[in-house]
């Protein structure tokens, strides 16, 4: 199937990937391991939810941890260019027989809440609360020290589908795979709005489950003195996949599940793509490389398991890929 053309005019105006709201069964377990662990800075916490964002960060959350009885995810979030922008996103959404509508959400401005045809749950606001950088405070450096969050990757039923649908939202494909032939169909595929390879990518797969969240960390030193605090906390067996590096986006990696198995990807290294005559590569099913370029070979679970979207029905994907693992 073609990848979808760049639209430079789309209806309204996506900045970024902006934050990520997740369940959770025992807040104090998450908070061990998603802020002493990782080295995310709590912000704001209650009895039923922790507001977290990396050092970099200058608005008030990007992970959004709430008590619930089962590990879910609620949303993933967005942020637009302008308050218009909402007005517009509303219209068009609606227009498009999407369920949209605002609500209120702490901490931040007006937020519209869609459900995109796929039934994935999406927030986009405009205005949050800010704080102060802590980039150059050091003393809150601690972990694999998370500057930013970077992007979503989705396991998708339709990615053809879905990578058409946020193509007419104005995301720009970087990188694609595909199977070989006249009828290959794409069976990944990574987007962005911010300029660098992806704020939310698609693999094909039952769903929609949220397959994992990312933050970007400095270096790959960074990841690798990670690995020695997991493994040396009682965190070893949280590590499910790296270190390691991907073909695709180039990216230095390594995959973690918290206590209740939401996966966060810890990435560094990949590459500037603002340039409009930016065309996206294409890698083959066939080709190993793109996936892990070196390192051991993905488990099982990473092909297979991801977080249930709250209130999402799953459904099978369309055709189930025939990928080449790096052995």
């Amino acid at each position: 199937m073609p990848p979808p053309k760049h639209i430079f005019d789309p209806p309204f105006n996506i900045v970024r990937a902006s934050h990520v709201v997740l369940g959770v069964r025992d807040l104090g377990r998450s908070r061990a391991f998603y802020a002493d662990t990782l080295g995310l800075h709590v912000e704001d916490a209650t009895a039923e939810t922790l507001y977290l964002r990396g050092v970099e960060e200058r608005q008030h959350h990007s992970l959004v941890l709430q008590k619930t009885l089962q590990p879910l995810a609620k949303a993933i979030g967005f942020k637009v260019a302008s308050e218009e922008d909402l007005d517009k996103a509303e219209h068009h959404f609606k227009a498009q027989s999407c369920a949209a509508a605002f609500v209120e959400r702490a901490f931040q401005g007006r937020t519209l809440r869609v459900v995109d045809h796929f039934g994935l749950p999406l927030e986009f606001y405009f205005k949050m609360e800010s704080r102060e950088r802590l980039l150059q405070q050091y003393q809150y450096y601690r972990g694999v020290q998370p500057q930013r969050l970077d992007h979503f990757n989705v396991f998708a039923p339709d990615v053809q589908g879905q990578i058409d649908f946020y193509a007419a939202l104005g995301f720009r494909l970087t990188e694609y795979a595909e199977e070989d032939g006249p009828d290959g169909r794409i069976a990944a595929a990574w987007m962005h709005r911010k300029g660098n390879v992806h704020d939310l990518a698609f693999t094909n797969g039952d769903g929609p489950r949220l397959h994992h969240l990312a933050y970007w960390a400095p270096t790959a030193l960074n990841i690798i003195h990670l690995c020695d605090v997991m493994a040396s906390t009682g965190y070893l067996a949280n590590m499910e996949r790296g270190p390691g590096r991907h073909g695709i986006s180039n990216a230095f990696f390594l995959y973690v599940r918290c206590p209740d198995g939401h996966r966060t990807e810890i990435y560094t290294s990949d590459y500037q793509t603002m340039d409009p005559d930016h065309e996206p590569l294409r890698w083959s099913l066939r080709d190993p490389r793109r996936q892990t370029l070196w390192g051991q070979p993905a488990p099982t679970s990473w092909f297979e398991e991801g977080s249930l979207f709250d209130g999402t029905q799953v459904r099978e994907a369309l055709f189930k890929a025939k990928v080449v693992v790096a052995s």
